[in-house]
Formats: structure tokens, C-alpha cells, sequence
């Protein structure tokens, strides 16, 4: 990779604007080497910021940051203003225990203006920052930069519809690639095609308003008419206003790789003193052939081979499985429908996609949407399966408890990413949903351990269960599994000597670190009997009997500790004759830090290392 001649003396913006205009073409591509090589290292988000360069580069030169304040939406393609603010130096520990995190944090920079991870906040938060500056008589500049995939969220026309009523410059750069993490969908993407192939309309305005001041005596009157008819002429050649209408005044659209260009268009939204909203056309991946090739499969990418651009390691995992059985449902089932939120790769649903295009449904960035369209599909007999991250789900609470649970609606979530994430951090780790769905009634909950388990318990959701029924389950594939341990019951299952005095109780992916603590505790005497849950709402009667019957419980639990499992399992327990002890180890009331998977279970005491300790000393 390249030395960074150019890149490793940026301090801090101030250092961008002196670089020579002749040297922003090298500055960009150093950048570019930078993000890819340290990508492919440390996994993250690729090619969205390879995308963004030009325009990050641009906004520094144009605008005083910290001053200045700038929310990124989501913030998975800040990394190009991480570097150019003074964190090059340490951009290798990007997405690292201890290191910079992969998206905006405000205890991380001063030029981090707000905390972002999920989408559709950016306008928001900045017109929050916008009033906060003007109240205290600040008249510095406050721009959001949001994609066109954050802006299939009901949440970006919320900012909107308040913002346009601002009466001072606010500037909204929409970063339009085309794509979310999967190509977008629906009516926006569909407008913003429509404004991008008739650019020519900015350029016509500004010729004919110069040359009509020139006019003498009619020019400056005509203008004037012009302008006020300007939403008539615009609906002709645009068929819309969205932009309009909400307050903004449109500039439009910009190349988005062309740094002169960009701050040309940067000083003009800075001067009109009014909501701007500043269309910016880029390419996701832009500058790696297989970034650019394949932009979803580099939106967030583990390790790779920067020649090839191949992962370094890859494994079947619990989302390709899900694919692949909901293909094998929809053959035989007409009614079997699918739904994701602008996820169909990740979730794994690109096959069902391309097969059973009239039931399949990709809502773009809505999860709220999702759930209650599912349960509009259920209303009439269909059987929705809504895919999502355990992340993201928490958007649709209200819709889950409002119009699935309490309507008693048959709709199933297969819930990607339970538990624990690894680098993405605080934003991303699926330990919250147990905590959500757990204190929602007619609702059951599936947390199987391998594919097979994975396998039965979607078909029981789809085809056994009444209401909202979940079946949530890891990132990646299987882990350890003992030869002697049977197949998977959908309710429990025990392992080990249920005679003996030691219970270890657990769920999801835990129970294979469960199953290497039996063995390392088993070598220095201590024998114990371990009670795996499936099923972990409603829990078994006959899982808590069973329990009931040993002198000391542990149970592991990789999900928040309130409005958890264990406690549940804890409040039936006592109330059977049980009078031994119970102990509960789950995440107390925090939020985990970035590092990888492993490193945060055994933080946490959660992997079977940590079993040990605990089991040992507490018997001791």
C-alpha cells in the first residue's frame, strides 16, 4: 500500500484546506488505500465510505468543523472524516477492543457532533443542534449528511417536516448511491431517479435568471413572475415537489466525486440563508474494482484479500440456512410470504428473492412498516415471515405490542444477529430483543442452538404457533457440539446426569460454551447436568420441575438481565418447593463496548471460561 505522503500530515481540517487544489486527486486516492487496506484487516463497512470520499474531503474544506457541526446518518461511512480529524494515527484500531469505533462517537472527537449507528436520525439531530445554535446566538453552519437508503425511513420526513420551518440555513447533503445495503426500493428511490436524469434543470434556471436581469425595465419584473410560478414549472418537468413542499430549497444534482464542483455547491447551500437540501450523486465502492463489482457484499465485510478481494474465512451460516428453508416452505406453501427492511442479503433472502418475487417484500429502511404490514398480510389469511436484525427490531415496538400482539396476529419475526455482534459495538449487539419481546404478551419465543433446532423451531412459528411468534438465533454458524448430544426438542432439552446436585441453564449459542465448561469442570471433580431451553416464552412447566430438583443453579443468560429469561425462570422456580440456590449471570444494566465476539464473552464471563470461574468459586 502507499505511504500517505499526503494523508498522515492531516492533523485536523485545518490541514485540508491548505493542501494544493492540484493535490486533491492524490489526497483522495491515498485515502482510498487507506480505508481498503485497514478494511481488509479489521472488517467494517467498505464501501460506503469508499464512496463518500470526495464529498468528505470537500466539506472540510469548505466548512470550519468543529465549529461547524455535521451529523453523518447511521455513520457506517464516516471513516474519511475520522482520518481527516485528526485519527489517522490511530486508524488501525478502527472497530478494535479499545480502539476507534466504526461509527460517530462524541466521547471519541470533538468533531463528532452526535452519536449515530441506526438509520434515518441525521436530520433530526442536526435541526436539534441547528436550534440549540441559534437560541444561543451561534451562526455557525450545521449540515447532515443522510443516504438515500436512510431515506426510505419514516423518520428522515419527521426532520423534514420540522425542519422546513427553520428560518435559518440548514443544510441537507443527500448522499445518493442508489443503494442502501441491498439496492433501494419504493417511491423515493423512483423520484430521486427522475431528478437525476434531468440535471439540466438547475443550469437552465440559473442562464435564464442572469440574463433576465440583464433585460432593461421587463427583466427584474419577469424574474420575479418566474419565481413565483417556479412550483408550476418545476411540476412540469419534475412531476413532483417533494422537496419543495417540505421548505427546502433544491440544489442539484452534483457530482459527487468532482471536489471542485462539490465546493462550489457547498459555498452556495451555505449562503442561503434557509433548509437546504444539496444532491449529491456518488458511486458505493468507488476506487475498488470489487467494491465497486459487488457494493452489497463490501457494505460491511469481514476480513479479505485486497488483491482479489475474497473473504479471508467463510462459513455456512444460521442466515444462508434460514434462506434456504424458507425457499424450501415457499415451494409447497402459496401463502408463505417475506419480508425485510432493505436486507435481503444480509438476512439471507436474495434466493427466495429472485424465486417468489410476488411474496417477497423489501420495505427499504422500515421496520415500524414491516410489522404492520405483515400484519396487514396475516389480517387476510397470508403467512408473513419478517427477517430483521436483532438491532434494528427494536424500532417496531409499538408496532409488535399495537397491531401483532394485541390483535392477535399471526406474524413470525426470524430475528439475524441475537446476541452478541462483536465490532460493531454499542449500536449493533442484538442483546436487547429477549428484554422487548419478553414483556409482550401472545407472543412466543424460539432460541435455538443449531441449524437443526433453527430448522424445527421456523417451521413450528410458521405452522404450530397462534400470534406473534420469533425464532431469533446468531451471527455466523454452529459451534460446538458434543458427539453424544442428541437432536434438539423444541421445547428443552437436558444433558448430562440429571442426578447429580449441579444445574447450568441456557439458550441460543451459549449452550455450546456450556457444553466445553461440562467437560473442563467434569476433570477436576465438579459434575454438572445442563438444562438447554428452546423454547424461552412460555417456559416448559416441566423445564422449571426439573430444575427444581437440583441443590445449585446457574443460569447464563447472553441477553440483558432485566426483563430477561433467567429472571422469569427464577420467579416459576421459587414458586415450587425449590430451596436451593440460584445464581443468574447476564448483562447487567450496560452496554457493550466494540471488540469481537470472543472478547466480549469472556468480558462478560459468559463463554465457558467464565463458567468455570464462576461454578468453581461458587462452590467453594
Amino acid at each position: 500500500m502507499g505511504e500517505y505522503k499526503l494523508l498522515s500530515k492531516i492533523k485536523s481540517p485545518h490541514d485540508v484546506k491548505k493542501i494544493d487544489e492540484n493535490d486533491i486527486p492524490k489526497l483522495c486516492t491515498e485515502i482510498r488505500e487507506k480505508l481498503v487496506e485497514t478494511v481488509s484487516v479489521n472488517g467494517g463497512h467498505l464501501s460506503p465510505n469508499l464512496g463518500v470520499v470526495e464529498l468528505t474531503v470537500a466539506l472540510n474544506r469548505v466548512f470550519n468543523f468543529p465549529r461547524d457541526s455535521i451529523v453523518w446518518d447511521v455513520g457506517h461511512q464516516a471513516y474519511t472524516h475520522k482520518l481527516l480529524t485528526g485519527r489517522f494515527d490511530d486508524f488501525d484500531t478502527l472497530r478494535q477492543k479499545g480502539g476507534i469505533s466504526g461509527f460517530p462517537k462524541r466521547g471519541e472527537s470533538k468533531y463528532d457532533d452526535f452519536n449515530t449507528g441506526h438509520s434515518s436520525t441525521s436530520i433530526s439531530a442536526a435541526l436539534g443542534i441547528a436550534v440549540a445554535k441559534q437560541i444561543a446566538g451561534d451562526h455557525s453552519s450545521t449540515i447532515a449528511v443522510i443516504g438515500d437508503g436512510s431515506f426510505t425511513g419514516g423518520l428522515a420526513y419527521e426532520g423534514m417536516n420540522n425542519a422546513g420551518r427553520f428560518k435559518k440555513n440548514f443544510i441537507v447533503i443527500l448522499n445518493d448511491n442508489k443503494m442502501s445495503i441491498s439496492p433501494n426500493v419504493g417511491a423515493v428511490p423512483r423520484y430521486l431517479t427522475t431528478v437525476r436524469i434531468q440535471p439540466w434543470y438547475i443550469r437552465v434556471k440559473r442562464i435564464t435568471e442572469k440574463v433576465l436581469t440583464k433585460i432593461p425595465l421587463i427583466g427584474n419584473p419577469l424574474k420575479s413572475f418566474l419565481r413565483r410560478g417556479k412550483s408550476r414549472i418545476k411540476n412540469l418537468i419534475y412531476k413532483n415537489t417533494l422537496f419543495d413542499c417540505f421548505g427546502f430549497t433544491y440544489i442539484g444534482p452534483i457530482d459527487g466525486h468532482n471536489v471542485p464542483e462539490l465546493e462550489n455547491a457547498l459555498q452556495a447551500a451555505k449562503k442561503i440563508n434557509a433548509p437546504v437540501i444539496l444532491h449529491v450523486v456518488t458511486k458505493k465502492g468507488k476506487g475498488y474494482q470489487p467494491a465497486e463489482d459487488n457494493p452489497g457484499e463490501f457494505h460491511g465485510i469481514g476480513q479479505f484479500d485486497i488483491d482479489s478481494g475474497e473473504p479471508i474465512s467463510s462459513h455456512k451460516g444460521f442466515s444462508a440456512e434460514f434462506g434456504k428453508l424458507m425457499c424450501e416452505l415457499a415451494e409447497t406453501d402459496k401463502k408463505l410470504c417475506a419480508i425485510t427492511a432493505a436486507m435481503s442479503q444480509g438476512t439471507g433472502l436474495s434466493t427466495f428473492a429472485r424465486n417468489y418475487r410476488d411474496r417477497f417484500f423489501d420495505v427499504g429502511i422500515a421496520e415500524e412498516h414491516a410489522v404492520t404490514f405483515g400484519c396487514g398480510l396475516a389480517a387476510k389469511d397470508m403467512r408473513p415471515v419478517f427477517a430483521v436484525y436483532s438491532t434494528f427490531l427494536q424500532r417496531s415496538y409499538d408496532q409488535l405490542i399495537h397491531d401483532a400482539a394485541l390483535s392477535q396476529l399471526h406474524l413470525v419475526l426470524a430475528v439475524d444477529r441475537a446476541g452478541i455482534v462483536g465490532s460493531d459495538g454499542e449500536t449493533h449487539q442484538g442483546v436487547f430483543d429477549v428484554s422487548i419481546l419478553n414483556t409482550i404478551p401472545n407472543t412466543t419465543i424460539f432460541s435455538p442452538t443449531y441449524f437443526e433446532g433453527m430448522r424445527k423451531s421456523l417451521t413450528t412459528a410458521v405452522y404450530v404457533c397462534d400470534g406473534l411468534a420469533v425464532v431469533r438465533y446468531p451471527r455466523g454458524g454452529e459451534l460446538y457440539k458434543p458427539d453424544d448430544f442428541g437432536e434438539e426438542s423444541i421445547e428443552y432439552n437436558v444433558y448430562g446426569n440429571i442426578n447429580c446436585q449441579n444445574l447450568l441453564i441456557t439458550y441460543g449459542k451459549l449452550f455450546s460454551y456450556a457444553c466445553k465448561a461440562k467437560e473442563t469442570l467434569a476433570k477436576t471433580g465438579i459434575e454438572i447436568c445442563i438444562l438447554k431451553l428452546c423454547k424461552i416464552k412460555p417456559i416448559s412447566d416441566d423445564a422449571v420441575a426439573i430444575a427444581s430438583e437440583f441443590e445449585n443453579v446457574w443460569f447464563f443468560e447472553e441477553g440483558i438481565k432485566n426483563g430477561g429469561i433467567a429472571r422469569n425462570f427464577s420467579d416459576l422456580l421459587f414458586q415450587t418447593k425449590f430451596d436451593g440456590s440460584y445464581h443468574i449471570k447476564a448483562i447487567n444494566d450496560k452496554f457493550v463496548k466494540q471488540m469481537s465476539v470472543s472478547e466480549a464473552l469472556s468480558m462478560l464471563k459468559l463463554d465457558d471460561e467464565g463458567m468455570v470461574n464462576i461454578i468453581s468459586k461458587d462452590l467453594n
